[in-house]
């Protein structure tokens, strides 16, 4: 099966954590299935897990694929056992795939030899830290209900004297001020920072949007942009920005959160278990769900784990149908698909963050001048360049027989 799809993957190697951040996700949404696994991955499912990704790769002619390390907390496993994974890694898929490892951490157990072992292996590192300290620490705590943030900064401080970039992975803080965030974490020398939407669904989002108001993102993003517009750091990558910009001028999202592409990644947990999105767990629990374990099933089996699945991971939800008459229809196309859920409607929503996506679009297309009747012709010729490069390209296939 050639050219079949191209996955991602995501080892989440400890399924328990050092902090007990109140948003979290994994936690403290309402989903459970952490309680039912390991703390630590063992050797064994990691070893069967490369197999499995050598095996698809090989089926599928995939030459390129991420490995993340996520948790709970991955620096939760000892340096010795971590750093064995990853040359099992690199060793497992040798000749068949080129393979970029990725960790996201919270970064408060980092040391000297998580340092070694991130140079070594070249693995892109990203650090949850949510601004000041102060917003920081009134959210990401640890079990004692104690503030991470002298934690994080001592991290940090390991990366910096061992010469790793740093990159941030910051959840929106509702209420506070976005230019003050961003202006703190700024001053910390990011390589990129990645603003994150909080995660509700629709039958969550009514106390927000009570104390916060209808556009708490947008509000907390566009002065951030206006800072990053007018200060000449156009240079420091801000994800939601970039893509906003890129899905302005015509181009395809490459983000999860914007463009209803398929998500193209699957979770491995603790004991094995292979889940879609994680962040489906904000929903209901055991959304995640497949059924599937890489002891007795191959990644591609997920295609027939349900429908849902198969749609997410592989070919795209159907746009829901609130947003066939929107503007931002082919470019925001929905939004992140755990924020499109409500008990009653399923997935077929647009997303609770829909008029703070319309804000923060207006705001960008704005600045860069850019219609929506301009986007849509940029887009139609994005495609129509596509088309003739598929067509060159099969033109030039030797014939076969």
């Amino acid at each position: 099966m050639k050219d079949g799809p191209h996955l991602h993957f995501v080892f989440k190697v400890a399924s328990r954590c050092n902090l007990n951040c109140s948003y979290c996700y994994v936690y403290n949404k309402g989903d459970g299935t952490w309680k039912e696994r390991p703390a630590i991955m063992d050797d064994e499912v990691v070893e069967i897990a490369i197999d499995r990704i050598r095996r698809h790769c090989l089926a599928t002619g995939q030459t390129y694929l991420t490995i993340t390390f996520h948790g709970g907390e991955p620096c939760l496993v000892k340096h010795e056992r971590f750093s064995s994974w990853c040359q099992k890694i690199k060793d497992g898929l040798a000749g068949v795939a080129r393979v970029q490892l990725c960790m996201q951490t919270n970064g408060t157990l980092l040391d000297d030899g998580w340092a070694e072992i991130i140079k070594r292996f070249d693995i892109d590192l990203g650090i949850s830290i949510d601004g000041t300290p102060d917003v920081h620490d009134s959210l990401r705590v640890d079990h004692a209900g104690r503030g991470s943030y002298h934690d994080v900064e001592q991290g940090l401080s390991v990366l910096r004297r061992a010469g790793i970039p740093l990159r941030f992975l910051s959840v929106i803080q509702l209420g506070a001020s976005g230019a003050a965030v961003h202006r703190h974490l700024t001053s910390l020398s990011p390589a990129s920072i990645d603003y994150l939407l909080p995660d509700f669904t629709h039958d969550t989002i009514a106390a927000v949007r009570d104390r916060y108001g209808p556009t708490p993102c947008a509000d907390f993003l566009i002065p951030i942009f206006e800072d990053w517009w007018r200060d000449g750091t156009l240079d420091l990558r801000i994800k939601i920005f970039w893509n906003i910009a890129w899905l302005v001028q015509g181009g395809e999202s490459r983000i999860d959160m914007l463009g209803n592409q398929p998500l193209t990644f699957l979770f491995v947990n603790t004991d094995g278990e292979i889940e879609g999105l994680d962040v489906l767990r904000v929903c209901y629990d055991g959304a995640a769900r497949t059924g599937l374990n890489v002891r007795t099933s191959d990644f591609m089996d997920v295609q027939h784990a349900g429908a849902f699945h198969r749609a997410a991971v592989f070919e795209g939800l159907p746009l829901p149908d609130g947003c066939r008459a929107c503007r931002e229809r082919d470019t925001c196309a929905g939004g992140y698909l755990p924020h499109r859920y409500a008990s009653q409607t399923g997935f077929n929503n647009p997303t609770v963050w829909c008029a703070d996506l319309l804000k923060l679009f207006d705001h960008v297309r704005e600045r860069l001048g850019t219609s929506v009747e301009e986007t849509k012709l940029r887009r139609a010729h994005f495609i129509d360049m596509a088309l003739q490069r598929a067509v060159g390209l099969q033109q030039e296939l030797p014939a076969i027989g």
